[in-house]
C-alpha cells in the first residue's frame, strides 16, 4: 500500500517521490507538495491568509 502524505503548508496531497522534505533542528519533519509551498514556509507567510491553500478555503467556507 502506498502511503500518500499531506503538506504541511496547504493540506494538499503528495504523491510519492513527489514534494520535500525538510527536517527541523528540533526533529520536527514538514512535508511540502511543491516549491510553491516550501518558499511560502521560509517567508513566513501564513497558509490561513494565502488563498490558494486549503486551510484558507476552509475557513471561507465556515464563515458563510
Amino acid at each position: 500500500m502506498v502511503k500518500v502524505g499531506k503538506c504541511s503548508f496547504c493540506g494538499g496531497d503528495i504523491s510519492p517521490g513527489t514534494g520535500v522534505m525538510l527536517v527541523k533542528n528540533d526533529g520536527t519533519i514538514l512535508h511540502f507538495c511543491s516549491s510553491k509551498c516550501f518558499k511560502s514556509f521560509k517567508l513566513g507567510r501564513d497558509p490561513k491568509r494565502t488563498p490558494w491553500s486549503s486551510y484558507f478555503l476552509s475557513r471561507k467556507q465556515a464563515s458563510k
